[in-house]
Order: structure tokens, then sequence, then C-alpha cells
């Protein structure tokens, strides 16, 4: 199988697209690149259709790579013949693969090996083609060595059998097949674990068929069973299996297929039971995970594309009790102004001193916004900045702390701001959060954002594959200041990577902004393909060229050049010209991707697809969850979306959550189709659950 037809049978996707992404990705375009610049190539594939395939792609290749080394190593035992070679290479299935080399990997001196080494594999052939004859009269002529009686010698033949089985690949695979459909997975409570293990009380004694339990419960399953609080299984009928086995080797009913069916107990006990069923949950835990990674993806997205107040003067504060408030004033390009600490809250209870102080900073820096973190102490700041009399109305924002912490420790803040203590840069990033959340977050480790309950349960090598394909898709969607961003924003732009990032930096240190896209190949190490695949992603505000501050691609402005002559217009004259770039795109045909896309920027150039943020404010009510009360209704912010439901801040430490079935009259499958992350709601307590911290909330309006 080449692989253009191994991709389409993976994605169902047309041979067109495929082959031209594959060439693509050979010739070293990037996922932003080609969707956006090569649509006419791919058929108009979108970023995740293209994922996909490189995904594919990848596989195929590891499938070869593994191939090669399993035929060289069968090879070198001297036992590959042309037809076992034309098995292993006709097979792109990783399972089966390993099936087929399963009687050829080396072993430990296992049973069945040492019975061979005591000259019983004759004896178990005997006893296995069932061809008549007593198997204890067989035995006696195996008496030798270290084998002393006839019990011994079918005892080592059964060994040697039940390792045949055991490697028999069609049986494997009926096997598998049984504990997919029949397979029912348990869990008990570790014994004395009883208090250590309440937060898993649900799972404490719990069984469900295998086809059906759902990637959080097995995940969660999965964690308290890697804490030894849980002891799991899986449960399937042995009287079906033994079934399965004797179709496969019991041939009659004398002593020989007696010899087998023992051999086939023996087998599926000691060697094939917990070879499937360890098989088995790795295949469950490959699909909770592929299933928990598209609910982190789709939580760092929203997270990362949260709404910007934009370009204004803000003072920030990083809240605390006994250490005090962190307060910072950032400017409109987030350079720290001035920091101060403030103490308005117990101990000191210096309330006076500290709205004195804001006052001041806000009057001083002409600050705008206010950003308030929402950990420890989050609420009531908010509350004593209100209780501020300022000079003029200031909008009060609480942002989410996710990873500020990690980022005010890093080598990145330190460079950043090696002066101040962790402190400081904490509480600048909550400013800068509310900015340009992008921009601040792409600093950080992606993992350490809180997009997900069960982050650390999920293959971590896919899951921050997965989350910087998320960062790398949001970089380019939104699109990258030449002239201001940081490296650790411009590393993300298709084609570029740190050392570009850092050398674009050194050039705009050097010789003052960027007047144009074309300054770009004036960079060092900066080539015609790295040229390529960041041009259309890069903006470039009030240079030369009025195209640079628009996605639209440095090759493409010929065309823009020539539809503006067309029109007698200039192209200055064309952007944001309604009228008439409605009329070109009625007249442009479907399959004209390109032409489509360069109207649209056209139309509405410079367009941040980003909304606005928007003030949000908790019910003053509620301070504890010795607060709420069953059927009160209080506004939230959605804070994490799961695939069972959504957790939302209600402004008190708990979070509460709005379990799936509680989202609507209808049924939902996908709770993200519902809500998404940071969108403001109006909830319903349904349920207190005081001594685990459990809230239930029901979805009453979406704000």
């Amino acid at each position: 199988m080449n692989i253009t037809e191994y991709i389409r049978q993976t994605t169902s996707l047309a041979e067109r697209g495929v082959q031209a992404t594959i060439d693509l990705l050979n010739e070293g375009a990037t996922i932003p690149f080609i969707a956006r610049y090569r649509k006419e190539r791919t058929g108009g594939l979108d970023e995740v259709q293209i994922t996909d395939i490189r995904d594919a792609k990848k596989a195929y290749e590891e499938i070869l790579a593994r191939q090669k080394t399993i035929l060289k190593a069968i090879e070198e035992q001297g036992k590959l013949t042309p037809e076992l070679q034309d098995k292993i290479t006709a097979t792109f299935y990783s399972q089966q693969l390993e099936d087929l080399y399963l009687p050829f990997k080396q072993k430990k001196l296992t049973k069945g090996e040492k019975a061979r080494k005591a000259g019983l594999e004759p004896l178990a052939k005997m006893i296995m083609s069932q061809r008549g004859g007593e198997p204890e009269a067989m035995a006696e002529r195996f008496l030798k060595g270290d084998i002393m009686d006839i019990d011994e010698a079918l005892q080592g033949a059964r060994d040697i059998m039940a390792e045949w089985m055991n490697e028999n690949a069609a049986l494997r695979d009926r096997l598998r097949e049984t504990f997919r459909r029949k397979g029912v997975l348990q869990s008990k409570l570790a014994k004395g674990k009883e208090e250590e293990a309440i937060t898993y009380k649900d799972y404490f004694d719990f069984s469900e068929p295998l086809y059906r339990i759902a990637s959080h419960r097995f995940l969660a399953i999965s964690r308290a069973e890697k804490e030894k609080l849980l002891k799991v299984k899986i449960d399937v009928p042995s009287d079906e299996v033994q079934r399965i086995m004797h179709r496969f080797f019991v041939k009659g009913n004398d002593g020989c297929a007696q010899q087998v069916i023992k051999a086939c107990k023996e087998a599926y006990s000691r060697l094939l039971s917990s070879s499937i069923e360890n098989e088995i949950l790795g295949e469950i835990k490959e699909k909770a995970d592929k299933e928990a990674l598209k609910v982190f993806s789709e939580n760092l997205r929203q997270l990362l594309l949260a709404p910007p107040v934009g370009a204004k003067r803000v003072l920030a504060i990083d809240p605390g009790y006994r250490t005090g408030c962190k307060v910072v004033v950032v400017d409109e390009k987030g350079d720290l102004q001035t920091n101060a600490t403030i103490f308005p809250h117990p101990p000191q209870k210096e309330k006076a001193a500290a709205q004195s102080k804001i006052a001041q900073l806000v009057e001083a820096y002409k600050v705008e916004v206010i950003a308030i973190g929402d950990g420890t102490a989050g609420r009531e700041t908010e509350a004593f900045i209100k209780s501020v009399k300022f000079k003029h109305d200031l909008q009060v924002f609480v942002v989410r702390e996710d990873g500020a912490s990690i980022y005010s420790a890093s080598s990145i803040a330190r460079k950043e701001f090696p002066q101040y203590d962790v402190t400081v840069r904490g509480a600048v990033s909550i400013g800068r959060r509310l900015m340009d959340p992008l921009a601040e977050l792409v600093k950080i480790d992606p993992k350490s954002l809180g997009v997900g309950s069960y982050q650390h349960e999920v293959n971590q090598t896919f899951l921050k594959g997965a989350l910087d394909d998320v960062v790398v898709s949001c970089v380019n969607n939104v699109g990258v200041d030449l002239n201001t961003a940081s490296p650790y924003l411009l590393q993300y732009v298709s084609g570029l990577g740190p050392t570009l990032a850092e050398n674009i930096v050194a050039y705009r240190a050097e010789n003052g902004a960027f007047k144009s896209r074309e300054d770009l190949k004036k960079v060092s190490r900066l080539g015609d393909k790295a040229f390529e695949q960041a041009a259309g992603f890069l903006r470039v505000r009030d240079g030369v060229e009025p195209l640079d501050n628009s996605s639209i691609h440095p090759e493409q402005y010929a065309l823009v050049k020539q539809l503006a002559k067309k029109q007698n217009l200039a192209v200055k004259d064309l952007i944001g010209n309604d009228s008439v770039i409605d009329s070109l795109l009625k007249e442009s045909k479907e399959e004209e991707y390109s032409l489509k896309d360069i109207l649209k920027e056209l139309k509405k150039p410079v367009r941040d697809p980003r909304s606005q943020a928007k003030v949000f404010e908790f019910d003053p009510r509620l301070k504890s969850i010795n607060d709420l009360v069953e059927g009160m209704q209080v506004p939230g912010i959605i804070n994490n979306v799961t695939a069972f439901g959504a957790f939302v801040n209600i402004g008190i430490k708990e979070n509460g959550l709005i379990h799936k079935s509680n989202m609507g009259d209808r049924y939902v499958d996908d709770p993200s189709t519902v809500v998404r992350l940071h969108q403001h709601v109006l909830v319903s307590i349904m349920e207190v659950d005081h001594k685990r911290g459990r809230i239930g909330l029901k979805l009453s309006q979406a704000l």
C-alpha cells in the first residue's frame, strides 16, 4: 500500500487533496501556510484536514520503519521466508504487525523454552496434531535428563503448546474482538483507602461495558489506579473465551484433545489474558486520550483567542492577603512603568492607604482599565477596587491567573524583568493578558494553562504536539505585528522558529521598525522559503505598501493590483470599497479559493478575528460555598469545558459543574456545542455537597 492510499483510507479525504498536501509537506510548507495560501492545490482543505494528513503520513512512515526493523530481526535469525516477508510488508496495522513478529521475538527463559531445551517440542507437536494415541504413552519416550516422570513431560508439552497458542495471530485478533464486545471494566476500592480515595467514590464498586465507557470516566479510573486507590481489571466471560480457543485448536475428544484443552486454559490464564487485557486497555486509553485532546485543544484555542482590550494603559493587581497585593502599571506596549505593594486585606487592613495609592497611580499614569487576578483574595480585591473613588470611569476586569506563577519563575520572565522578583512579573503577566491574551500566553507551556481535567493522564507527547498545533494555529490565524511582537510570539509564525524570531527582533533593534514585508529578506538567515511561509502572517502597520497590513500574501500583490487597475482604482482605494468588492465576489467562481480570500480581506482589512472583552461582575452575596442556596440563580464564567460538562467560576473558591444533562431541554452529546471557555452565563444552584466541595449547576442563560 502506498502512502497516498494509506492516508486516503485513514482520513477518507480525496486523493487530489491528499497527494497535494503530501507534496507540500515534503517541500517544507507549514499547515497554516497550506491551509491559507495553497487552497487551489489541495481543493480547499482546512487546517484540521491537513493536520490529519500530516499525522497519517507520520504514522505510515513509522509503520514502514517498524516493518524494516522486524524484517531485519527475523532475517538475522535465518527464519525469514518469502511468504512471511509478504505478510509483513502488506500489514499496516500495528497490532497485526506485532502479532506476526511475536513468535520471533527474543524471549526470556520461559516455561516453554525450558521444555524445548529438555527436548519436549516433538512431544508437543504429536499431542497438538491430535492424530490418535495416548499422550501418556507418547510421553514415556521423553523421560530423560531432568524429565523424571510422565506428568512432568506432559506439563512441559502443554507449556510449549500454550506459547504456540499465545503466538497465534488469528486467535489474538479474535480474542481482542471478544474483549471489545463482551469485556466489562471493573474497579474496586483498594483496601484501607476509603478516606484517601473519597474523590473517586463513584468508582469504589464500578462496572461498565468497555464499548460504552466514556473517556473522562476511564481517565478518572486510570488516575485513581495510578495513585493505587483503585484496583482495575477487565472481566470477560471465560466460557466464551474457551469456546473460541477450542474452535481454533481442539479436534476431538481423545486423550490428546484433553491435553490441548488443558493447554488452552493455561495459555489463557498465564499468557493471553493479561496480554490481551493490557492491549485493550491501551486501545481504550488511546481513544480516551484522543477525545480528551480534542477537548483540551478546543479549550486552549478559546483561551488563546480570548477577547483582548487592546493597547491601553493597564493597572494590574496580583491579589494576596498576608504578603499584600502586588500592583503594577503597564503602558500601551505592555512595558512596565511602576510597581507597588498595598495591604487592604487582613491581617494589615491598611485600606485607606491602599485606596490612596491606587487612586494616585491611576491618575499619574492615566490608567484606562484595571486587571485583577482571579486567585486567592481576588473577589475581595475586586470589591476593594470598586470602593476607590476615581476621577473618571474605569473598567475593572477579573483575569484568569492559570500559569502566571509558571511564567513569573521562567527564564523568559527573568530575561524580560531581570531586576524584579516573581511577584512583579506575575502582576505584569496579568495585565498583559488582559491587553492581548494570545501574545502573553504563548510564553507559557500550554499544559500549565489549566485547559483540561485529566492532562496528566493522557500521553504527554501527544498532548504537547496537539497543544503546540493549537498555539501555531491561533497565532497565524490572528496575525502578528512585525514591529511590536516579542520573539516568543514570532517563533510560532509559520516558517520561523526561535532562531529567526530572535534575528527579527535583533534586526528591529539595530535598524528600527520594518517599513515593509520585503525588509524581512534583510534579516540574517531568513531565506526565500522562510519568507514564503511567514510573510502573509506578519503585519506592517503604516508601511510603504498598504497590503503589508493584511493577510494577503506578497505573491498575490500583482493580482490585487490587476483587480484595482480593472476598476480604475488605486490599491488603497480598493481596500474597504464594499460595493466594488461585493461585485467582484459575485463574479468569482466557486473553485477560486484564493481570490475569494483576497476579496474578503480587502473588504475588512486588519480585522481581528477575536471579539472585544466584556466586563463581568459576580453576585456580591457570594463569599463562600456556605452562601449557596438550592434554587438560587447567579452569574458565572465558564472556565473549563470537558466531555461531560462545564465548570463555572461563580466567584467562590469552588467551581460549580453544569453536567451536560443540565445544559438545556434537548440531549447534549458535546458540551462545547453549547458553551465555550470565558462565556458569561447565568446558572441555577441545583445541589451543594459541602463535604466534597461539589456544586451542581443548571444552565439558565448565556449572557
